[in-house]
């Protein structure tokens, strides 16, 4: 069975090494174009590409899969059985999808049909979810809309980050691929339509990074912490500072009383995101509406990302 693999990030690269390490064919691989990186605005590759050149595997990287007949017409000089399509980047056309007798299998980050779209991963981490998990399904030209033929669910730890479930994910990414590739090869894989409750999970915008601490709760904002990090970081403003918060901890009211840090009438004369606690031996801590935060990892603009009390060791905020 002759394979067309198309990716680009460290997730599709997963699910690349895993069919390569199965014994599957594969003749070629479609990755995004190269992209500048760094303060050098350096050309990096994407780490699918990166395999591929290690692997002897021919890459191929088209700015564009829409409107583009000669592209179209090099796939299909190829004739891929399968072509295995994992986080590229691109919607493919109809006259894509249409090639390989045996369809075009995509690997995606949810269970669907909750969390269609570029950030499924992100989205379950900020909407506090406590299972994820990862679907094949065979594609058609809708977003994420095609019959799934696998599931795995994976539970999300409370304090589990984007980053951390993401590295998770591409593993178990990359072998249900393989064995949804072992029944397409045998003829017995399942094929089963979506449900109509499906969710979006749209891509990641700046203007959510910034806390907002009079509307949402102390647990919601350390969704949005867990649900950013490492992508853009979660951040608020302390004394006109910029400080992202990569790591946090939430304490009721009652137990932040409890240590001795406040009495509950002194919280009350305290905004909601501004600072109780700031020192090297006790660490910092801010008042969310309902509960109280404490930032155990944060990264203050012009600093590297460090412990609370070791950046607080050095500096005052």
């Amino acid at each position: 069975m002759n394979i067309l693999f198309m990716g680009t990030p460290d997730f599709a690269k997963e699910s690349l090494e895993a069919i390569y390490g199965a014994g599957y064919s594969i003749i070629g691989i479609v990755t995004n174009p190269d992209k500048p990186k760094g303060r050098g605005m350096k050309m990096v590759a994407s780490p699918v590409k990166e395999f591929g050149i290690e692997k002897n595997i021919p890459v191929y990287q088209p700015l564009r899969v829409r409107n583009n007949d000669s592209f179209i017409d090099e796939i299909k000089g190829l004739n891929p059985d399968v072509i295995c399509v994992v986080a590229y980047g691109k919607i493919l056309p109809k006259e894509i999808l249409e090639i390989p007798k045996l369809g075009c299998i995509n690997v995606h980050g949810s269970l669907l049909p909750k969390y269609r779209g570029a950030a499924p991963i992100q989205w379950a981490v900020i909407n506090g979810e406590k299972q994820t998990g990862i679907t094949t399904m065979y594609m058609d030209v809708g977003m994420d809309t095609g019959d799934m033929i696998l599931k795995e669910v994976v539970d999300i730890g409370d304090d589990e980050t984007t980053g951390e479930l993401w590295e998770r994910l591409s593993k178990i990414g990359g072998n249900l691929l393989v064995n949804t590739l072992k029944l397409i090869e045998s003829g017995n894989a399942p094929r089963e339509k979506q449900p109509e409750d499906f969710t979006i999970a749209p891509m990641l915008n700046k203007d959510m990074a910034l806390i907002d601490w009079n509307n949402k709760c102390a647990l919601e904002i350390k969704n949005l912490i867990r649900g950013l990090n490492p992508i853009m970081g979660a951040y608020t403003f302390i004394n006109d500072k910029k400080v992202k918060l990569w790591r946090v901890k939430i304490l009721s009211k009652d137990e932040f009383v409890v240590k001795g840090f406040a009495s509950a009438k002194e919280l009350n004369d305290y905004e909601n995101g501004e600072v109780l606690i700031a020192n090297e031996k006790q660490g910092l801590y801010l008042k969310a509406k309902d509960a109280i935060i404490e930032a155990v990892e944060i990264q203050v603009e012009g600093s590297k990302k460090m412990l609370a009390e070791d950046f607080l060791r050095g500096h005052k905020l």
